[in-house]
């Protein structure tokens, strides 16, 4: 079953895709625009393409980060 927050986004990309390419485009230039959007978009996109990267503990990340 769907959350609340999936079905909503699943309206606005209908939305978003029912516009003329246009239009569509000038959405998205406007989100692109906007610093605080765009960050969360592009953290998004990393996000989903590391999904699948083994992860390790941030403490022994920083270890590793302080002998450098």
């Amino acid at each position: 079953m769907k959350t609340t927050h999936q079905a909503t986004a699943d309206v606005f990309v209908t939305a978003l895709r029912a516009l003329r390419k246009a239009d569509r485009d000038a959405v998205l230039v406007q989100i692109a625009r906007d610093k605080e959007f765009a960050r969360d978009v592009l953290d998004l996109a990393l996000m989903t393409t590391r999904r699948k990267e083994p992860s390790r503990p941030f403490r022994e990340y920083l270890a590793a980060r302080k002998k450098r």
